[in-house]
């Protein structure tokens, strides 16, 4: 066991944030008879755990909820957050290499090499843009989608948003027509929206349940995110959904 000032100084946090994690109920120590903190390595690998999750994103009350209830060991754990950490390394690593690229254009007074720019600029927005949606997925999701984005090329990036692009407009197109959610045409848009749903979720259940929490959220989505077809369009879908259930 030891104390907080020692386990501080073995685990490279300070007492503050031990005090603090304490007092959010994340990392609880036993105490003595005299009421000090008292630390273990189990607390040590908890606080991993922690660490791992909230560089990755994860807001501390999320944080909690998962390592409360969560069913994974430790050594399933940490590959799942190597995982992860693997997939945003990666993204850095693209990043860097076209930063580099423009970097040794103006270093030989050569033009702005547009093409190392935009990747620069592909990179980090893909970052902003889709990071606030990972406070829906657990990290067992977290960790599946990252892996099934390694061979997620851009030729099938590409592929698929044009898919998409399509089928919103035919949906919209049906909801602007009044086509019956119930009917032929309705559901075999909803057999297109579910197919190319597969493609992100692969029909893991895990993946699904945090897509399905965040569009049940949709009101607290932030205000400059474009929504990817209008409410009229997906409540059309929704209908055809429940529709096909009912068959």
């Amino acid at each position: 066991m030891y104390k907080v000032s020692e386990f501080a100084e073995k685990a490279g946090v300070t007492v503050r944030t031990l005090h603090h994690y304490d007092r959010l109920g994340l990392l609880r120590p036993a105490r003595s008879k005299g009421g000090y903190r008292l630390y273990s390595d189990r607390d040590l690998a908890r606080l991993q755990q922690i660490t791992t999750l909230k560089f990755v994103g994860v807001p501390l009350r999320q944080i909690k909820a998962l390592l409360d209830h969560g069913r994974l060991d430790l050594p399933q754990t940490l590959r799942l957050q190597k995982e992860i950490l693997a997939e945003k390394r990666r993204q850095i690593d693209v990043a860097i290499q076209a930063i580099e690229v423009a970097e040794h254009s103006a270093r030989l007074g050569q033009p702005a090499d547009w093409q190392a720019v935009r990747k620069i600029i592909e990179v980090m927005e893909m970052q902003s843009s889709t990071e606030w949606t990972k406070k829906y997925y657990s990290q067992e999701a977290l960790a599946k989608i990252a892996e099934r984005a390694r061979t997620w090329t851009p030729k099938l990036q590409a592929k698929v948003s044009q898919q998409w692009k399509e089928l919103i407009a035919d949906v919209e197109a049906a909801h602007a027509a009044g086509e019956d959610p119930a009917g032929s045409k309705a559901q075999a848009l909803a057999q297109r929206w579910s197919e190319l749903l597969k493609g992100f979720t692969g029909s893991d259940p895990e993946i699904q349940k945090g897509l399905n929490k965040l569009y049940a959220d949709q009101g607290n989505w932030p205000a400059g995110f474009e929504k990817p077809c209008s409410d009229q369009a997906q409540a059309f879908i929704m209908k055809a959904f429940a529709a096909a259930r009912k068959k």
